[in-house]
């Protein structure tokens, strides 16, 4: 009888950088915008503050501010910048540019349905979710980083961590300098 073994994979989620909208505080969603001049400075800033550790990739949504802090952040540290549509913001559909007290005044309707013309934070998680489990095979005992956006981590924490899915979307977004979690995986 074979004893099973488990490997664990470091996921370090990152928050992609400020861009023209955030400080115009309009909602992006899937809207392809750039950073900011703040943006770009604080995209170094990450790779200056992960410039020690061991990162086998970086992965990022290929929404063009998230990748721009990934290539910033890691590109020139020989560090394989990945896109990935499966990391991309809450689709808000109708939202998407609006101001974003009226997205927050309306976001809990949307948990489960999705927005005028876009998605539900439950798509979100599901295209999460299958993000991770292709991350799970491929990096087991390794440490990866993930550029993404506030949808992005509300479905890892959902995913990896259990929170329930309408506490996690009605939450105050609070950032910092990146989460860390464990992804075990059966090796």
């Amino acid at each position: 009888m074979r004893r099973r073994r488990e490997a664990a994979a470091s996921i370090v989620f990152e928050t992609h950088s400020s861009t023209v909208d955030a400080e115009r505080w309009r909602a992006t969603g899937w809207r392809d915008v750039r950073l900011s001049t703040a943006g770009k400075r604080q995209a170094a800033e990450l790779g200056e503050r992960r410039a020690g550790a061991e990162i086998a990739a970086a992965f990022a949504s290929d929404l063009e501010h998230a990748a721009e802090t990934a290539r910033i952040a890691f590109g020139s540290r020989g560090i394989p910048v990945l896109l990935d549509w499966r990391l991309r913001e809450c689709d808000f559909g109708e939202f998407d540019g609006r101001p974003v007290a009226e997205l927050e005044h309306a976001r809990e309707r949307f948990v489960y349905d999705p927005f005028p013309g876009g998605e539900s934070y439950v798509d979100v998680v599901a295209r999460v979710r299958s993000f991770v489990a292709d991350l799970a095979s491929r990096y087991a005992e390794r440490r990866v980083v993930i550029v993404g956006h506030q949808a992005t981590k509300i479905a890892l924490d959902h995913v990896l961590e259990g929170t329930p899915l309408a506490d996690l979307v009605m939450s105050p977004f609070r950032w910092q300098p990146g989460w860390t979690y464990t992804l075990t995986v059966d090796a």
